[in-house]
């Protein structure tokens, strides 16, 4: 009788539907397309809200924040620069007739140092939080600290990105805001979140590259603020671009997980720069002398994922 072989398939990490990253197999077959699904996009003037859960140094609130005012940073900044990669949302806006641009400015800012909803928080909870800080036609950022728990974190995602609407909004319309959770994983699953800066749990064991601002868990932070904003953007209420379920979509950032440059294969990065004197890794360059880790978008004009290695 011949005996049973059994076949040991690693599973890789993939960004979560809603644009951060799952623990889910990475098969790439037939090319992807994200259909447009008739719904409102984010363009013009976005401004973006902070609600700041936990402890966060200076440094690393200003990591962040340099790395959003270096979406609208044209030709002030060294190629490949960050807002050429934001420019690939340009063709969303132009495959679904509306040719424009989203300017990002940043607004208000809310610091929660003192967990006023404790470390172990529900996912409702983050709506909750996203309110406090919502601006109409925004978009809030949540962004939770390395001791803070988030129902899912780990599990199932990096992060998430969904809407709400403006409670207490009075005539018209009522108005809803977009809202963007992160948590920072330095401590609970840098191999899930803060890849390729962490070896990762599953799958080929390549060595991690440095972080280009030296800090593991903000800079992974980035790639799936990164992440979220472009889904946000181009599926800000779950009828924009995207591909199969709208419970769980496929969309800009996340229909090319673990992309950051050409080359690119599961546990491999990709061809990405390297700072001479830090040996830090980036694919693009930013505000006030920062250098970022961004990842692949799909772009609708080539069908492909495009990259800025």
């Amino acid at each position: 009788m011949a005996s049973l072989v059994k076949i040991v398939v690693f599973i890789s990490f993939v960004q979560l539907c809603l644009g951060g990253r799952s623990l889910a197999a990475l098969v790439q077959q037939t090319p992807l397309v994200l259909s447009y699904h008739r719904g409102v996009l984010l363009q013009g003037n976005l401004p973006i809200s902070f609600l700041w859960y936990g402890q966060f140094t200076a440094l690393q609130r200003s990591i962040i924040g340099d790395f959003l005012i270096s979406l609208n940073q044209q030709n002030q900044e060294k190629s490949p620069s960050v807002s050429s990669w934001w420019k690939l949302t340009e063709g969303y806006l132009a495959k679904a007739g509306r040719p424009g641009t989203t300017r990002v400015w940043l607004g208000k800012q809310v610091l929660d140092e003192k967990y006023s909803l404790g470390k172990v928080l529900k996912r409702a909870q983050i709506r909750e939080l996203a309110a406090k800080a919502a601006i109409p036609g925004g978009v809030t950022l949540v962004l939770t600290s390395k001791d803070v728990a988030v129902e899912g974190f780990c599990m199932s995602s990096c992060g998430l990105h969904s809407s709400a609407p403006i409670l207490g909004h009075r005539g018209g319309k009522a108005q809803r805001f977009a809202y963007i959770w992160v948590g920072n994983s330095e401590t609970q699953c840098p191999g899930q979140c803060a890849w390729p800066f962490h070896q990762p749990i599953y799958g080929p064991q390549s060595p991690p590259l440095v972080a280009p601002n030296g800090d593991v868990g903000v800079d992974g932070m980035v790639i799936n603020i990164a992440s979220m904003l472009a889904g946000t953007v181009t599926n800000p209420y779950g009828n924009g671009f995207f591909q199969g379920p709208a419970t769980a979509p496929l969309e800009a950032a996340s229909a090319c997980p673990g992309i950051y440059g050409k080359n690119a294969y599961p546990g491999y990065a990709g061809d990405l720069l390297v700072d001479s004197t830090t040996g830090a890794s980036y694919n693009a360059n930013g505000a006030n002398g920062r250098r970022f880790l961004l990842p692949a978008l799909w772009d609708p004009k080539t069908f492909a994922c495009s990259t800025l290695g």
